[in-house]
């Protein structure tokens, strides 16, 4: 049992804490990958995936037009989940440059950007959702990765706006706070693991068509991965959303998620061989994995610390 319980505390250990710091040593041992981020302008197709979003999509759409982007290279594409509440109506009612897309039979956000990456004009796409508001010059700054041609992706950063008495949400930023460290050593090492659906932007010439069921900012990242260019990380586009509803909701959410992120993972496991994608796949491995199992762990460590 003495072996089960170090052995369980060492992998906990390891997953909060020496991960970090193996990034960062490996990081000061110089062995980090610039990005060569350029200003130029390619033709932008803003994706924002809807399902009954009425309340927000009337100021979702005036956030995207506002943004330091030539309006002449941008398109905002609306993909409605056969919204019932009225969200088409409103999007129809803004004209061009902004897109309706509807879908004719609820089928889930993934199948909605299958649809969307279709007909999408943009050789680089930019994934949003209805309640993601941007800084102005979030686009921008995704777009000025894709000057550098090893780069496939760009993981812009999401905040939390934080309420009155709204602890989870402050918990949720306190995770953050860590989990963007991770991201931006990551980024210098390579690629990150995962995107994050309400701001990441891909070249549309990279996106591969999802099963309905695929977690869509997982597994495309993934995909775009496997094809051999990198996925970074972008400090710079930021988005705000508004807090969790509350730590039971918050809980459930993040249960589907990595329920459905297991089952990414086994569609992706060949990513987790170091012989196809060299660090990426520690990164795979301890970023994603071994987290996930922390649960598991700690019951290990507690079964043995009893017996």
């Amino acid at each position: 049992m003495n072996w089960i319980f170090w052995g369980g505390l060492a992998a906990l250990a390891y997953v909060y804490v020496g991960y970090p710091l193996l990034l960062r040593l490996l990081a000061a041992l110089g062995l980090g990958r610039g990005v060569a981020r350029g200003p130029g302008e390619p033709f932008v197709t803003l994706v924002v995936s809807a399902y009954n979003e009425a309340g927000v999509i009337a100021a979702k759409l005036d956030n995207c037009l506002a943004l330091d982007y030539p309006r002449d290279r941008l398109e905002v594409l609306v993909v409605s989940d056969a919204s019932s509440d009225g969200t088409d109506a409103i999007v129809e009612g803004f004209g061009p440059p902004v897109r309706l897309l509807r879908m004719p039979n609820r089928g889930g956000k993934t199948a909605g950007l299958n649809a969307a990456v279709a007909v999408a004009r943009g050789e680089v796409i930019v994934f949003s959702d209805a309640n993601a508001m941007y800084l102005p010059d979030a686009v921008r700054q995704l777009v000025a990765n894709f000057a550098d041609p090893r780069i496939g992706a760009a993981i812009g950063e999401s905040r939390y706006l934080i309420g009155e008495q709204d602890a989870s949400t402050e918990s949720e930023n306190t995770y953050w706070s860590y989990e963007i460290q991770v991201k931006l050593l990551e980024s210098h090492l390579g690629s990150v693991v995962g995107g994050d659906g309400a701001i990441y932007a891909i070249r549309k010439s990279l996106y591969r068509e999802l099963a309905p069921g695929d977690l869509s900012d997982f597994v495309n990242p993934l995909q775009i991965v496997a094809q051999g260019y990198r996925v970074v990380y972008e400090p710079q586009a930021v988005s705000y959303e508004g807090g969790a509803e509350g730590y039971s909701a918050e809980f459930r959410r993040k249960v589907r998620i990595v329920n459905r992120a297991w089952r990414a993972t086994w569609k992706m496991r060949a990513l987790l061989n170091p012989l196809r994608t060299g660090f990426f796949a520690v990164e795979f491995l301890s970023h994603k994995v071994l987290r996930w199992l922390v649960p598991w762990l700690l019951v290990g460590v507690l079964g043995a610390n009893v017996a």
